[in-house]
């Protein structure tokens, strides 16, 4: 069984859950990525899974004519309870039929996150196919407060999560806003919570490394994560662009320092790592799992670290020049400059075995 993020030499699919009761703007969401995705790459495939009480689905409709690249329909029950074990059968399906580059599973109103994050770990590690990426949950401002107070379920969506998205507030005065966020409060859920511009988010935010789209960014170091505010949109977040070279061939990352700050960074500081570099040992992922069959020695590994969880894998394309690591951190809104101090320091960021270097940390959004 595969363990290390490939198959075939393939890099494993993965997968963000996107959840949130009936006509908070899920799918608006999803449909406001495709155009940042193949603005990138126009030839990203992002295929959906959609699961829906009842046996009508609108929704699959709005993803064809919006050219997905596939999608699959799990309806009449909540996919966490009788169509949880549907799940690896679509994955299987659109896999062999789509080729997607990444899946989306939108959930229906009442699924409990924790149940499909368990099933999607559990195909995981029986195939080596997939790999998840994250769990996003869509909260309406608008009417938080008509079914907060009832429901069990919107706690467990807030609170098994990675990252809390509200939509639809931008009607809502002050003092309503203010009421919404003492709601939400009353929750007791310490997950990150960010605003979408009118049912937009950044790519960025949602999704962690992926490496369809990354080859610029791989080889280019003045790479910039600000495009997307050309389009007219703000965003609820802010990012660090972090370079560490030397003039030494065989020099490497301080492995030890680096994972100091992945185990470390507060999830509602910094949202998504995501880095390139030159190890001379296997990393290890946040559930203890090494790269499968690398030994020690030089080598150049990806980093995907997503709101506390990260994993690893072997980059097979080397890089011209002297660049040891190239990092992008992208934190919460106000939290870059403390994040700039800090890995600036060294006390996160240097080469092993105490060799020196030329550290940029500088703020490119």
């Amino acid at each position: 069984m595969a363990t290390d993020g490939a198959v075939n030499g393939d890099r494993r699919i993965p997968i963000t859950i996107i959840t949130g009761f009936a006509g908070s703007g899920k799918t608006t969401l999803i449909l406001n990525l495709l155009p940042q995705l193949r603005a990138e790459n126009p030839g990203y495939k992002l295929a959906l899974i959609k699961n829906e009480i009842g046996d009508l689905n609108v929704d699959s409709q709005l993803a064809a004519a919006a050219e997905m690249t596939g999608s699959k329909e799990l309806l009449g029950d909540c996919i966490c309870c009788t169509n949880v074990g549907q799940i690896e059968d679509a994955l299987a399906t659109l896999d062999r039929e789509s080729h997607p580059d990444r899946i989306i599973i939108e959930t229906s109103g009442s699924a409990e996150p924790l149940k499909l994050v368990l099933e999607v770990n559990r195909i995981s590690k029986a195939t080596g196919r997939y790999e998840l990426d994250g769990i996003v949950s869509v909260i309406d401002a608008e009417n938080w407060g008509g079914y907060a107070n009832t429901s069990y379920t919107a706690k467990l969506q807030a609170k098994q999560t990675d990252l809390i998205v509200i939509n639809k507030w931008e009607s809502l005065g002050d003092r309503a806003f203010d009421l919404f966020l003492d709601k939400l409060g009353d929750l007791d859920v310490d997950t990150p919570q960010t605003k979408s511009d009118k049912g937009w988010l950044s790519k960025e935010l949602l999704f962690g490394f992926d490496s369809k789209m990354a080859r610029s960014w791989l080889t280019e170091p003045s790479h910039d994560h600000g495009h997307d505010h050309k389009h007219g949109h703000t965003s609820e977040m802010e990012c660090l662009s972090v370079t560490l070279s030397s003039s030494e061939a065989e020099a490497s990352i301080d492995l030890d320092k680096l994972e100091a700050l992945l185990k470390t960074a507060p999830k509602d500081e910094v949202y998504r790592i995501k880095a390139v570099l030159y190890s001379s040992k296997p990393p290890k992922a946040s559930d203890g799992t090494e790269v499968n069959g690398i030994e020690d020695g030089r080598a150049r590994y990806i980093l995907n670290w997503s709101f506390g969880r990260w994993t690893w894998a072997k980059d097979d394309v080397a890089e011209d020049g002297a660049a040891v690591l190239r990092m992008s951190i992208f934190t919460a809104q106000y939290e870059s400059n403390k994040w700039l101090k800090r890995t600036e320091s060294g006390q996160y960021v240097a080469l092993a075995g105490g060799a020196q270097g030329k550290l940029e940390v500088r703020r490119v959004q």
